[in-house]
């Protein structure tokens, strides 16, 4: 059986590249089980210091398969392994930027929106498209609620429309819409400035950036004077400090960009 999901690693980047354009990248059983596998390997590797979820072919993802949701029972349909895929993606203590050549719908939107960093050609579109089938697009809103601005996300959830990179920034979707021709450029430009960063600072400001904070305003300081004191002293801080002053790179960033 061909592999449907690639992973290479290149000056500290991870490129995990769905590549089944026959479904349109469609969440199909076996590319939800390689999906996750190579995102496991990239975690595991200290050779990745961020990871860059692409594909081939015109379309980024179109969702789940429906092929393989039809006559399936509840229990059975693979929408059941995808909350475990988007907490993957969202709590990834490396950088997960989605770059998006092509259309992205239901399911698809979803992945954009656990990633970090979101990048995509102003032709690409989208759509909340479950409704339009007769299901409701719940998993996803997991990861796609905190990302839109609310009134587009009533309009979009329940009408199902189509819209484009363009509006997909402007409602909070996308960190970025460009013209197809500078997609490259645009994703070097993050994933450059991604590799900049400590390895452990980037994982805990991932964290710190989704944790729940306290109610009270003193409380919550005492926590983030913990955490701010516990790096500017730790190896990476302190590494970090000596590079600025010595006017030189953090050991951590890659020969390519010292």
């Amino acid at each position: 059986m061909d592999e449907l999901v690639h992973f290479d690693v290149a000056d500290g980047v991870g490129t995990i590249t769905l590549d089944s354009p026959h479904n349109r990248n469609a969440l199909s059983a076996q590319l939800r089980r390689e999906l996750k596998g190579h995102l496991d390997a990239a975690m595991d590797d200290d050779a990745v210091r961020l990871i860059v979820l692409a594909h081939t072919g015109k379309v980024f993802c179109a969702g789940m398969d429906l092929k393989e949701s039809r006559s399936a029972d509840s229990d059975q349909q693979g929408v059941n392994e995808f909350p475990a895929l988007l907490e993957q993606i969202w709590t990834s203590p490396k950088p997960v930027v989605a770059k998006l050549a092509g259309p992205a719908r239901a399911g698809g939107v979803g992945l954009v929106a656990a990633c970090d960093i979101a990048v995509a050609a102003e032709t690409a579109t989208f759509a909340f498209t479950e409704v339009r089938i007769g299901v409701v697009p719940a998993v996803i809103s997991v990861t796609v609620l905190p990302r839109l601005h609310s009134r587009p996300a009533h309009e979009l959830f329940l009408t199902g429309e189509t819209f484009d990179g363009k509006r997909a920034a402007e409602i909070g979707l996308l960190n970025s819409a460009v013209p197809a021709e500078d997609l490259d450029a645009e994703v070097r430009r993050y994933t450059d400035m991604l590799t900049l960063g400590g390895p452990h600072a980037l994982a805990a400001t991932k964290a710190m950036l989704s944790s729940q904070r306290p109610d009270s305003m003193s409380e919550d300081f005492a926590e983030m004077l913990q955490l701010s004191a516990k790096h500017f002293a730790g190896e990476e801080g302190q590494e970090g400090i000596t590079a600025f002053a010595e006017k030189r790179k953090p050991r951590w960033v890659p020969e390519a960009l010292r």
